[in-house]
């Protein structure tokens, strides 16, 4: 290093690879002085203007703003801002050519000014020693500074850089044809520079600031010097003349020997540079608080009559440039305008295109003075372009990749070494225009390389929700695994988790089941079942089945009512009328019972006689009512044998007295005899005759028939009976005792006739509470026939046992006196029926068991039609 600053101090110098000596034509703009330009009448201000991101906008269309008033806010450390260069109106925010050798349109802010350069409230630091580093950095960055002499590189991140920097180049070597700029400014603007230079040496420390001119620029090195003697480690270098010494790496091999590798920065070396045109904007911002938003322009050629050095303003349009220095007229084609110098610029597709922060020069030639029609023709490989390449590349070999479109080729011939200097195609007899070939070839790799990139990360995207869709595939199945094992466990009452996973299942249920319950009313069941959440696996376990068979049973006890309801509402007049059929049978039993026990009573000869025969007519017609009706026998061997042999003599008398009357009742009826005989002869009906109305309303008619002839019957058997009565003893006792009999027999009469019109009137709190055992009767059926479909017959016979026995007795409680008076005659026909069996009258006796027959079947088929009404229900 001490040997490097010695030769520096020395003014030994290095030389760079190639180089070419082109006419500078500086003398049409390096005597006159920088000239104001007036402001355009619109402002065309591109959004990016610099390497890196554009910033974001903060103006809307209308808006006005002031001058050096931020247009766009840095939205990343690579972004920089742009400023209003004056006051005005935000017309329209919209594409534009932009400056780029390609002609592409970019995003622009047209601002039309007021002509009034209004400018926004300034803060100037006279003494920039009183601000921290961190202060004059984001001070450099908010004025939107970048590298004005080269590719727009981000001025605040250079300047940020690591300690240990070596040299502080300060480019002002302006090796360019034609531009005068940074030498006009140097001339002019020498204080401010310096004042640039030493906010930078504040910020970096550098152990020796190098300023890089060449020898062509006498009054700028002379100003230079002037202005820097009293600074230390500050040295004025002059170098020779040769394009292109302003080059960054040629121009770090001059002044310090050290060579740039391929790829890498001169940061990594501990070398930052800087334009000269960069410091005074650096100093401008930092001391004067005033934004980059103009800059010196050479506007030079022969195409002009009045070509100088002018201060555009950012946005400014190329027209007015020229049209400020009077352009010469043209005959025939219009002139071509350059953007830059004649060696690195470009043609310009329009002259609307607008200046930005790189651009230091407007070129318009004259036809002899620049021939830009010349042909190309194919290379000749006389190999003068890699003679003269400052980078050391292959100019040929990179031509023919480019044209090939090879660009791995292009990567391994270094092509972003080049530093479009344009030497190759200055020496090229062959006409080729090499470095257009390379931009397009590295602007072709760039977009391949965002596209790559682009890829790269929606592949990163793509593999990143991979994962995640993986990783939740597995989370599920792991989720599945653990249910199924649960489940399994769950089976397995022994294990703990299968405990765990029925304590947790049980208690969801006994949830389900305690709303269920709360909306139907169990409050019981509903209470139980969330008591079932906070107890033990075993209890919860337990409380949870309890809770399902409340529930359970509540459902059935409700369905089961509602049916009950429905049945006992549509069956209660079936019920009703039936109930009375059944009286009416009863009724007509005991009168030919009673009839019977009259006829014994005349024929016994005394109470011994009566008591000794009481136990064979008894067995008999226990025998005779199992064969006819059940019932009847059940209530024949339920009575005492001591009460019947008691009241034997007192009943037949009973009997005899209610027969005579019941006799003058059937003499009205005989009348209808023959219609009697008729219904008798009839066969029984049978049991599909129950489904329709007609046929219940005609079985009751002929169960009426029947009760008629049977007391037609037996009371003509009582007439024969008396007549053939011999006289005894014991007539004048009977005589004497039977006229209280006849007024007992007249009392009975009017049973019967009560008794069929009082079940209306004085048994209906006893119907009432049969409808209700009834209909209780049939939703118990009902619901063993749901819970026991195979017992649906066994479930249904003892139901029909229940509904008979409750009115039997029913029957029992609300016609006690025709029960007693029926009791009293089964006994009296248990006593005379062996002596009528003996008797010579045989004709009437079997006529007697043929009547007790069709009883039998006429009650058979009642109940018959009873248990098909239950069945249908």
């Amino acid at each position: 290093m001490q040997n490097i600053i010695n030769r520096i101090q020395n003014n030994q110098f290095w030389k760079f690879h190639g180089g070419v000596h082109p006419p500078e034509q500086k003398f049409l703009t390096a005597d006159k002085p920088i000239k104001p330009l007036q402001l355009p009448e619109l402002l065309i201000i591109p959004v990016q203007q610099h390497i890196g991101v554009p910033g974001d906008i903060q103006v809307k269309v209308g808006d006005h703003v002031l001058k050096g008033e931020p247009l766009t806010s840095p939205s990343s450390p690579m972004a920089v801002p742009i400023h209003a260069p004056t006051s005005g109106t935000i017309e329209k925010i919209a594409l534009h050519v932009i400056a780029h050798p390609s002609g592409l349109s970019e995003l622009c802010i047209f601002l039309k000014p007021d002509n009034l350069d209004s400018w926004r409230e300034r803060r100037v630091c006279e003494d920039f020693t009183s601000l921290s580093r961190t202060d004059i950095i984001q001070k450099i960055a908010n004025a939107g500074i970048s590298g004005m002499g080269g590719a727009g590189f981000p001025t605040h991140i250079k300047v940020d850089s690591k300690p240990n920097i070596d040299f502080l180049i300060v480019n002002a070597a302006e090796c360019e044809p034609y531009i005068t700029a940074d030498d006009l400014l140097m001339r002019e603007q020498t204080a401010t520079i310096v004042d640039g230079i030493n906010i930078l040496k504040h910020l970096l420390i550098p152990r020796m600031v190098l300023i890089g001119i060449e020898d062509n620029k006498p009054q700028a090195i002379e100003a230079l010097r002037n202005a820097t003697a009293e600074l230390d480690n500050v040295k004025v270098c002059v170098l020779p003349t040769i394009y292109p010494t302003g080059g960054e790496k040629q121009l770090i091999k001059a002044l310090t020997g050290q060579e740039v590798a391929s790829g890498s920065l001169p940061i990594h070396q501990g070398i930052v540079m800087q334009n000269v045109a960069s410091c005074f904007a650096i100093a401008e911002a930092v001391i004067h608080d005033t934004p980059l938003i103009k800059r010196v322009v050479t506007v030079s050629g022969q195409g002009l009559e009045k070509p100088q050095n002018v201060w555009a303003a950012i946005g400014t349009p190329v027209k007015d440039l020229i049209t400020q220095c009077l352009p010469a007229k043209v005959n025939g084609s219009q002139q071509a305008v350059i953007m830059g110098g004649p060696m690195m610029g470009f043609t310009l597709p329009t002259d609307m295109v607008p200046v930005v922060k790189t651009s230091n020069c407007v070129l318009v030639p004259a036809s002899h003075e620049l021939n830009l029609n010349n042909k190309e023709v194919e290379c000749i490989r006389c190999g003068q372009c890699a003679e003269v390449c400052p980078s050391k590349l292959l100019p040929q070999e990179l031509q023919w990749s480019a044209k090939a479109k090879d660009h791995s080729k292009l990567k391994a011939l270094n092509l972003f070494d080049c530093i479009d200097c344009g030497a190759c195609a200055y020496v090229c007899p062959s006409h080729i225009p090499l470095v257009h070939y390379y931009r397009i070839a590295k602007a072709e790799i760039r977009q391949k390389e965002l596209q790559d990139l682009k890829a790269e990360k929606a592949k990163s995207r793509f593999e990143a929700r991979k994962a995640r869709l993986e990783r939740e595939k597995k989370a599920r199945e792991e989720k599945q695994r653990k249910a199924s094992e649960a489940r399994r466990a769950a089976m397995n009452a022994d294990s703990g988790e299968g405990a765990s996973a029925k304590s947790a299942v049980a208690a969801a249920l006994a949830r389900v089941k305690a709303k269920k319950a709360q909306s139907e009313g169990t409050t019981e069941a509903a209470t139980e079942a969330i008591a079932t959440q906070t107890a033990s696996p075993e209890k919860s376990r337990a409380a949870a089945a309890i809770a399902r068979a409340k529930a359970k049973k509540a459902a059935q006890a409700q369905q089961a009512s509602e049916q009950a309801t429905v049945s006992a509402e549509t069956n209660q007049s079936d019920e009703t009328s039936a109930a009375a059929k059944d009286d009416r049978v009863a009724a007509a039993i005991a009168r030919a019972k009673a009839k019977k026990l009259a006829k014994a009573a005349e024929i016994g000869d005394s109470p011994a006689n009566q008591k000794g025969t009481a136990e064979k007519p008894q067995q008999a017609e226990s025998k005779n009512d199992t064969d006819t009706n059940p019932s009847i026998s059940a209530e024949a061997s339920h009575e005492p044998d001591n009460k019947q042999a008691k009241d034997a003599s007192k009943n037949a008398r009973v009997a005899a007295a209610i027969a005579k009357a019941k006799a003058k009742k059937a003499k009205a009826a005989q009348e209808n005899a023959s219609e009697d005989a008729k219904a008798d002869a009839e066969p029984p009906a049978t049991s599909g005759s129950a489904d329709s109305p007609s046929s219940s309303d005609s079985a009751d008619n002929k169960k009426a028939k029947i009760a008629a002839a049977i007391a037609k019957a037996k009371a003509k058997k009582q007439a024969q009976a008396t007549e053939a009565e011999p006289d005894s003893p014991d007539q004048s006792h009977s005589d004497s005792k039977r006229e209280p009999a006849v007024k007992h027999a007249d009392a009975s009469e009017e049973t019967p006739d009560t008794q069929a019109s009082g079940p209306q009137g004085a048994s209906d709190d006893a119907a009432d509470a049969k409808k209700r055992r009834i209909a209780n009767a049939v939703a118990k059926a009902k619901a063993k026939a749901k819970k026991l479909a195979q017992q649906k017959t066994e479930a249904k016979s003892e139901g029909e046992a229940k509904s008979e026995a409750s009115l039997e007795s029913e029957s029992t409680d609300s016609k006690s006196i025709e029960e007693n008076s029926t009791s009293t005659a089964e006994a009296e026909e248990s006593v005379i029926q062996p002596e009528q069996q003996a008797a010579p009258v045989e004709s009437t006796s079997s006529a007697a068991d043929e009547k007790k027959a069709r009883i039998a079947a006429a009650v058979a088929k009642a109940k018959a039609k009873k248990q098909q009404r239950e069945e249908s229900k």
